[in-house]
């Protein structure tokens, strides 16, 4: 099948990122700094020529991906709830500190992205990583040959990364600013990390 480009964006800011805390499955609105982010996607997004947009169906997700569909004249926004975040279970509005303190294994094992890790009452990150591999494939397979954006979280563009690209899994953490861009190939069924956003200092 002929290669299609995903532009995967991570949505904008909201108090909870500002607070550092987990946001999980929580339904926060971006603040008007997420707004700001989103804008900024879009622009970098305006002339790659996009043929459809699809977002976790998380509100903050799906407004900065409204914004994308706005600045580049696509009509409707498509919900794909492989996109939606990781479920944090007993972390979710926690600090990374607390977590740590409330679950000191399960956290260094999340940290290490170790085989097994899994979320207190939440979700295992290997399914995670599996659901937002499966979008990908899902996008290419509606899409071919075109180029597409999707929205989604932090945690799902890093494990998608730590699935598909060359760094070791133990440093899956990339610095991914919110309303930052990853663009990645599909060519029958195999996944490439093309570029992530250049780090800031």
């Amino acid at each position: 099948m002929p290669t299609t480009h995903v532009h995967l964006v991570r949505h904008g800011t909201t108090l909870l990122n500002r607070a550092t805390r987990y946001r999980g499955r929580r339904d926060v609105p971006l603040d008007a700094g997420g707004w700001q982010d989103a804008w900024a996607a879009a622009a970098q997004l305006g002339t790659v020529g996009l043929s459809a947009i699809y977002s976790s169906p998380c509100r903050r997700a799906r407004d900065t991906a409204r914004v994308v569909a706005d600045a580049t004249d696509l009509a409707k926004v498509h919900d794909l709830p492989g996109l939606l975040n990781l479920d944090y279970g007993a972390w979710e509005g926690l600090t990374s500190d607390e977590a740590a303190e409330a679950h000191p294994s399960a956290y260094r094992e999340y940290q290490l992205l170790e085989p097994g890790a899994v979320c207190p009452a939440g979700e295992a990150l290997e399914d995670a990583a599996q659901r937002i591999v499966l979008s990908m494939r899902m996008i290419a397979l509606l899409h071919p040959g075109q180029t597409v954006a999707a929205v989604s979280h932090a945690a799902m563009l890093r494990l998608l990364i730590a699935q598909v690209g060359d760094a070791p899994r133990s440093e899956w953490r990339h610095n991914l600013p919110n309303g930052s861009v990853c663009e990645f190939t599909i060519e029958d069924g195999r996944i490439s990390l093309v570029r992530m956003p250049v780090p800031t200092a």
